[in-house]
This record gives structure tokens, C-alpha cells and sequence, in this order.
């Protein structure tokens, strides 16, 4: 069934103003909540089918080479999604943009398919995509290898995490394209093993997020090395001033194409569960025990407190695993593997799992501590109601 999409927003130049952030918490060590808990509850909305989005084109009118058109559809792809209907033929004119719709929504698959295509007219061309978190990188990198399939165009993932010498051997070799997270991609340009001077094109993928992260340093590092004639994308799922300073400082005449349609998934159940006199450990135990909560992905604010959840959980028979900063890459995407493959229950994770993944049937997003931002909370409830498929998400509140 396919979601209602409003008209795509296109801006040339400098966009209007962009509303502020939401509230975050307050205070010093105890950081109290002060996110209105009502703005955690909405009933989700029948799914509407009188008035979908009709794209101005096909894959097939797109200016592309076959083998992405038959890449395309081995994936099973066959209408784009709004931010790619508007944003590839902009793309594909090397065109700077700025490109904000709502999570999982197919940006990936915007910036990639002309990129690659931008590449089969020139095999010198390189492209360097920046990701917040190592898990996106891997995905996107996943993303263009199926996309790329038989065209002998290749890329080096470099993350941190992972065992950096396996990518200096990949960049080594021919590539074209380097995907990788700020810190990893700092490292290796200070080692003179990336040389971004040699990047026509850059994408800062989910840049919210990584100004949230603290990256803005790494990556005016990053910026400051590339040419300052280049093709910029910059792709993101909500603004703030902050970011708007960002888009201000490295993308001139760009084109912002908004097909944001509203802040949370309309095929989400939004809840809270007040835990007044109770242990909120039991409330949760009493809610995994229904059979409806078979794929539920329970976010925490930070490491420790994950960790510490996990294994209470473990403790208590539920087959889970848990994500977070201090888990090694192998030990992050095995657990995230097995929770795509429906092998665990449960996957706790810090706000590192919130942005962008794609994880196929969660039934239900659990905010056992409240996020920091309502951005946040936008992104973590994103994981779920994917496709168009029901969701539901519940807030804990004291």
C-alpha cells in the first residue's frame, strides 16, 4: 500500500528559515525530562490510498546506463520514491542539493544511482560519501554494491572499529568510491592514505546526526581538504539552525528539495507507559512476555545503561543482544544481523542504531530512557512502521 506523499518542495538558493530543534533536557547530572510527554502520543492513521504520490518519472526516463536500469530492477524497484523522482535529474545535471525527507524514504538510492552514473562516463571521477555511525556506512556500502553490480566500479569502506589495515589495502587499489565515518576518514587523510584533493564529489549523508555526534570539527577537516570546485550533497531528515549553518558553510547555489511531509511515520501508534511505584524493569518484562512484541528494538541513553539492560534481559530468558559504542564492529553488525534475521527478539541499542537503518518487521520501537531531542525521537520511532507496515512505539516516563 502506498503512503500519501505531498509535492516535493524544491528551493533554489538559499531556503526560508528552518524551525529550532526541540527541547532537549535540562540541567546538570539528573537531566531532567522536559519533552512534554504528550508529544510521544499519537494514534496511528489509516493508511491512505485516495491520493498517492505520483512521480514525474519512471527508472527508465532517468539519463542513466542500462546496466543501472537492470541493477534497479534485479532489486525489485520499480517507481521512485519522491526524494528520488526530484532530486536524481538534478543530480545528474551536477547540480549541489540539499535533499530533506523524512527517514526511510530512499536517499540512499537518490545520491548513488547518478553518482554511479557520473562515474560510467568518467572511471576517474572518485566520490566521497560521509556517514555519522559505522553500521550506515556499511549499509550504504552494501547499497552500492548491488546497485553497481558488473560494472567493475568498486569502493573502500573505512569505519572505525574495524581493522584500519584491510582498508589501507583497499585504497591501495583502484576505487572510486570512499565511504566512511568522520573519525576513521580523518585518520586516514592525517596518514596521507585518502587524498581528498582527488574528490569531485561529496556527500554528507544524515548530517543532523553527525553534528548531534560532535563530528562538525572532523568534518570541516574533511571539507576543508577537497577542491572548491566540487558537486556537494548534502542529505538530512530534519533542520536546525545548526544545520543551516552547516549547509551555509559548504554548499553554494545549491538546490534544497523537501519532500518532508511530517514529523513521525502516520502508520505509527505513538504511547508512553508511566512507571509511577513500579520497577521499570518488571513493567518492560511484563510487555516482552505478549506474543505481539516479537521483533522489538529498545533504545537507551547511554553504554553503560544498555549494556546493563542487555543482560538483565538475558538474565530473564529473552534472547537479545545489544549495540552500542563500546562493542567492537564484528560484535555490532553480528547482533544486528541476527536481529534482521529474526534469530533474537530483542536488540537494545544507544542512539547509534536511530538513524537510517534499514531493519525489515519491527513490530516495536521501546524508548526505555527518554531520547535527549525530539529530533531523536523522530529518528529512534523510524525503525519502525517501515513500508507502510503498522508500528508501534511507547516512551517510558517516570
Amino acid at each position: 500500500m502506498q503512503r500519501s506523499f505531498n509535492r516535493a518542495t524544491v528551493f533554489r538558493g538559499r531556503r526560508p528559515g528552518f524551525g529550532r530543534r526541540g527541547p532537549t533536557y535540562r540541567g546538570g547530572g539528573s537531566r531532567k525530562f522536559s519533552i512534554d510527554p504528550a508529544r510521544f502520543i499519537e494514534r496511528a492513521e489509516p493508511a491512505k490510498v485516495d491520493a498517492p504520490y505520483i512521480p514525474e518519472h519512471s527508472f527508465g526516463d532517468f539519463a542513466i546506463e542500462q546496466i543501472l536500469k537492470k541493477n534497479i530492477a534485479k532489486k525489485g524497484f520499480t517507481t521512485p520514491t519522491p526524494i528520488q523522482d526530484q532530486a536524481i535529474p538534478h543530480i545528474l545535471n551536477g547540480e549541489n542539493i540539499v535533499g530533506i525527507a523524512n527517514t526511510g524514504t530512499g536517499k540512499t538510492g537518490a545520491f548513488l544511482l547518478p553518482l554511479l552514473q557520473k562515474i560510467l562516463k568518467n572511471p576517474r571521477e572518485k566520490v566521497l560519501i560521509v556517514i555519522p555511525t559505522r553500521e550506515l556506512a556499511i549499509q550504504i556500502n552494501d547499497e552500492l554494491r548491488s546497485f553497481a553490480f558488473g560494472t567493475r566500479i568498486y569502493s573502500v569502506c573505512c569505519v572505525g572499529g574495524a581493522n584500519i589495515n584491510r582498508q589501507i589495502d583497499g585504497l591501495n587499489r583502484d576505487y572510486n568510491f570512499v565511504i566512511g565515518t568522520p573519525g576513521r576518514l580523518k585518520d586516514l587523510i592525517q596518514r596521507k592514505y585518502i587524498r581528498v584533493g582527488a574528490f569531485n564529489s561529496v556527500v554528507l549523508d544524515e548530517a543532523d546526526r553527525m553534528f548531534d555526534l560532535g563530528f562538525i570539527r572532523d568534518i570541516r577537516f574533511i571539507m576543508s581538504g577537497l577542491p572548491k570546485v566540487r558537486h556537494t550533497l548534502f542529505f538530512s531528515a530534519t533542520i536546525s539552525r545548526e544545520i543551516d549553518g552547516m549547509i551555509g558553510e559548504f554548499l553554494h547555489n545549491q538546490i534544497t528539495i523537501s519532500v518532508k511531509t511530517r514529523e513521525t511515520a502516520a502508520n505509527v501508534n505513538q504511547d508512553v507507559i508511566k512507571t509511577q511505584g513500579q520497577e521499570k524493569i518488571d513493567v518492560l518484562h511484563n510487555m516482552l512476555i505478549k506474543p505481539e512484541f516479537s521483533k522489538v528494538l529498545i533504545f537507551g541513553r547511554t553504554k553503560h545503561g544498555v549494556e546493563k539492560l542487555f543482560k538483565n534481559l538475558v538474565t530473564r530468558g529473552f534472547k537479545a543482544r545489544s549495540i552500542h559504542g563500546n562493542k567492537s564492529q564484528s560484535q555490532r553488525q553480528n547482533a544486528l544481523n541476527q536481529f534482521k534475521a529474526n534469530q533474537i527478539q530483542i536488540l537494545v541499542a544507544t542512539d547509534v542504531a536511530a538513524r537510517g537503518l534499514d531493519i525489515p518487521n519491527v513490530s516495536h520501537v521501546i524508548n526505555y530512557e527518554a531520547p535527549d531531542s525530539y529530533n531523536d525521537y523522530i529518528h529512534r520511532i523510524g525503525r519502525t512502521g517501515r513500508a507502510d507496515k503498522k508500528g508501534q512505539a511507547y516512551t517510558f516516563v517516570d
